[in-house]
């Protein structure tokens, strides 16, 4: 069973979770938040469990910090689409593991009865191959958007927007490794992991 929830990134001197927007986050729900391995900055990644973040969260977590943050919503460690906003309000958002946003989006004919004998037909092929096109003509876009976004973020971008779609085309198999590659891509400072102590 994999991770569903969110992966909230954002800058901050302060964690993540004195924002006001978690102040309504119960004892019982703190349990379900995880801090990833903060990033050199101030750079930090939050974790959370599904039904604790809200879409209007990340407006108000750019004007608490004041710096662009974006959150991706994960589904079972396969599929996750990431919005990220600026301090302008400009918006961007790309799918992660293509193959697997193609099966969640298309939508199922009318007269299928039942789903399961659907996705074994040569139809249902041909509904994800028309949908991974769909979604393959945005991510230039979407390249761009994350790029732009990066840049208003302050960070040394290095990649070039090719390096980036060839990133939010790639399929792995924890969608989490691949946010933090796409992070790690546009520039953000890469967590610094401690040795274990011997």
């Amino acid at each position: 069973m994999g991770f569903s929830g969110h992966l909230v990134f954002a800058c901050s001197e302060r964690p993540l979770l004195k924002a006001p927007l978690f102040d309504s986050i119960g004892p019982g729900l703190r349990d379900d938040v995880h801090e990833w391995q903060p990033r050199p900055g101030g750079w930090q990644t939050l974790q959370l469990e599904q039904g604790i973040w809200e879409d209007e969260h990340l407006s108000a977590l750019v004007e608490w910090s004041g710096t662009p943050a974006c959150v991706a919503d994960v589904s079972d460690s396969s599929v996750a689409l990431v919005t990220g906003l600026d301090t302008n309000g400009h918006r961007w958002q790309a799918w992660l593991n293509l193959d697997n946003a193609a099966g969640l989006l298309i939508e199922v004919p009318e007269d299928v009865d039942d789903v399961s004998l659907w996705i074994a037909t040569p139809e249902f092929k041909e509904a994800i191959g028309h949908k991974r096109a769909e979604l393959d003509a945005e991510v230039p876009t979407d390249a761009e958007g994350a790029l732009v976004w990066a840049s208003a973020a302050g960070v040394q971008i290095a990649a070039q927007q090719s390096r980036i779609e060839e990133l939010l085309q790639v399929q792995q198999t924890f969608v989490e490794e691949l946010f933090d590659a796409l992070l790690d891509e546009l520039g953000f400072p890469e967590a610094v992991h401690s040795a274990p102590q011997p």
